[in-house]
């Protein structure tokens, strides 16, 4: 299968690298420092599930150059999608799927309204890996897996095909009852994180030994609960100590990507993530008020990172 890997980081990096070596025809779009080693010296993944290297990876900062394709894995970051997708649209042939694995849970109906009914899964990936240096990816933990549907909540044929084709590349594919659930879940245990991280400037192990941020992140997650029942998803009554549990089996230095760009200076998913909470939390006539306190904290840190404010 021709798959192209929309944003080669940390996510889109792991997965297409073991897609390629698999045996699949797989074609990199990234940029910068990143994309020059890849073209030069290739990819290499270190991991607890055992290192490897690709010694030669196509690799473009043009996608159209690897067009057409069967399959796009859009690992980008939320913010990134306006720009990208004009891009992302021109590796399009005429039965071309496109598997979002951005963390959010608006990606594939703004993804739809752009490319056309039929062309995107919904979908999301579990995995904590990042670009170590360039040409480098690190899988740090979790066992990575790729979690998808077809929108509206059914398992065609390419869905089928698109598990085995995971699988044979020794990735956890996953075809959940309800994938609307399963982005939810994921979004609650992000947002939570992500947003309590940078605010409080704690990796994973300190959140979860200091009662007090502990304490805050499970009222975050039950606000986003809240949230998501009101908006007639069907989450279960075990989401959130489902989610604690998860964060307690997570390594005590990890930390949220929303956190870590924020601390760098970068522009982050704040938008997509807290803000999301705040606006629908809004629309719906649902009070958010932590997730409200997370949003408007980290807001001068977010518009700093764009060039709006200066402090």
């Amino acid at each position: 299968m021709r798959i192209a890997i929309f944003g080669a980081g940390g996510v889109g990096g792991y997965f297409g690298a073991c897609l390629a070596r698999a045996g699949e025809e797989v074609g990199f779009v990234a940029r910068g420092e990143h994309l020059r080693a890849m073209a030069t010296t290739g990819l290499q993944i270190r991991s607890p599930l055992g290192d490897f290297k690709l010694d030669r990876v196509r690799a473009t900062h043009d996608a159209s150059q690897l067009a057409p394709v069967d399959l796009v894995l859009l690992a980008i970051k939320a913010w990134q999608l306006p720009q990208a997708t004009p891009a992302l649209a021109s590796l399009l042939g005429p039965s071309t799927f496109v598997l979002p694995l951005l963390n959010g849970i608006e990606t594939s109906t703004c993804l739809e309204a752009v490319l056309g009914p039929g062309r995107v899964l919904k979908g999301l990936a579990r995995i904590v890996s990042r670009i170590s240096t360039p040409g480098v990816i690190t899988h740090v933990g979790v066992q990575p897996t790729i979690v998808f549907k077809e929108p509206d909540n059914t398992t065609s044929t390419r869905i089928r095909r698109l598990r085995d084709l995971l699988e044979n590349a020794g990735i956890r594919a996953v075809i959940p009852e309800d994938v609307d659930r399963a982005l939810w879940e994921k979004f609650i245990f992000v947002v939570a994180v992500g947003g309590v991280g940078a605010v409080s400037r704690a990796n994973v192990g300190v959140m979860r030994q200091v009662a007090e941020t502990r304490g805050l992140l499970t009222e975050v997650m039950e606000e986003i609960y809240d949230l998501a029942r009101v908006r007639g998803v069907n989450l279960k009554e075990d989401t959130i100590p489902r989610a604690m549990k998860f964060l307690d089996d997570m390594p005590a230095d990890a930390t949220a990507s929303l956190q870590r760009d924020l601390a760098a200076g970068r522009p982050s998913e704040l938008e997509a993530w807290t803000g999301a909470v705040v606006r629908l939390g809004r629309e719906s006539g649902l009070p958010t008020p932590r997730n409200d306190f997370i949003h408007s904290s980290l807001l001068p840190l977010e518009r700093r990172a764009r060039g709006q404010v200066k402090f």
